[in-house]
């Protein structure tokens, strides 16, 4: 027998394709293998896209252009392989960060705030709260009201704080005041000036990652090496460098003012600030401290008290 005319059996061990059984089998194995493909090229996409997986270059006679050859202005001509899309469905191929990129808080969560002090106590001289505005980012009022503190006024310190008492007639009480303004502050980078005196007047603590202090201003625009000074106050700080005048004349401070000061002055600085708080956090991720706005309300609750504390005074009432 001739090898070339061995019968179709021996050349062939599948089934004719005339077979409707065969074309079934075959347009099964075909779906499968696509829907394989299919899963296979969704998930080579996720990891390229994800930076986990390096995509190769494009097959073709020619080689993939150096970065000599290509064209000027495109970071992915300049890399030699094409520029994965961004999530959101965009085509452009730009890496730099944009405002609202994670490095810098966005608007709506950044606030200034400034408080106004009059003297209680002995002589007058224990500070408590009297007034508080907390603005927004473009120096919107979000809150302005004048405060009645907890103990009697001895000094209302008018020079400074601008209080008299006819604004203790239509003041709200510390506590409700209280409530309030921690919950515009809860979870905001708060931006102000010596921060310390406006929160001590509030009885309240504020995650230090999320404190903008004005008076570290200057430390951020001097020289690499060069010593600034300590303590430079809102009104220099305006003068200097935003060419305002504040705190003007005999009829005392103005929070509203000073905390819109206090913003401008961190928007002047915003992008190199947030870039210092972000490494330092990389270098520090302990100082994430978490918000204690959510305990200030249960505070004196006997549960928030040390075991061996509350034991003396449960002692001292059944004595």
């Amino acid at each position: 027998m001739v090898p070339g005319e061995a019968s179709e059996s021996t050349q062939c061990p599948c089934p004719p394709l005339t077979s409707p059984h065969a074309k079934d089998v075959l347009r099964r194995r075909h779906k499968r293998r696509s829907r394989q493909l299919q899963r296979f090229m969704a998930r080579k996409a996720l990891l390229q896209e994800q930076g986990l997986l390096s995509m190769p270059p494009e097959p073709g006679p020619s080689p993939p252009p150096t970065p000599a050859e290509a064209p000027p202005g495109t970071e992915a001509a300049s890399s030699g392989r094409p520029c994965p899309r961004a999530h959101s469905g965009g085509s452009s191929c730009s890496r730099k960060p944009g405002p609202g990129s994670v490095s810098s808080p966005l608007p709506s969560k950044l606030v200034a705030i400034d408080c106004e002090m009059v003297g209680t106590g002995p002589r007058g001289r224990v500070s408590e709260l009297a007034r508080c505005s907390v603005v927004s980012y473009h120096g919107d009022v979000l809150y302005d009201k004048y405060i009645r503190p907890e103990m009697p006024v001895v000094d209302y310190r008018t020079r400074w704080s601008g209080i008299t008492r006819q604004h203790m007639h239509k003041a709200i009480p510390f506590q409700v005041a209280q409530k309030e303004i921690l919950r515009l502050l809860k979870g905001k980078v708060v931006v102000g000036h010596a921060l310390h005196n406006d929160f001590q007047a509030l009885k309240y603590v504020h995650p230090r990652s999320l404190t903008r202090d004005t008076t570290y201003v200057p430390s951020l625009l001097s020289p690499p090496g060069h010593q600034s000074r300590a303590r430079v106050s809102l009104k220099e700080l305006a003068l200097e460098l935003l060419h305002k005048k504040i705190q003007a004349g005999q009829c005392g401070h103005s929070s509203v003012e000073d905390a819109m000061t206090a913003m401008e002055l961190y928007r002047l600085v915003e992008g190199p600030w947030e870039q210092r708080e972000a490494s330092s956090l990389r270098a520090c991720p302990e100082d994430r401290e978490p918000d204690s706005s959510t305990d200030v309300e249960q505070y004196m609750e006997d549960r928030y008290w040390p075991e061996d504390l509350a034991q003396g005074q449960t002692q001292d009432t059944t004595e």
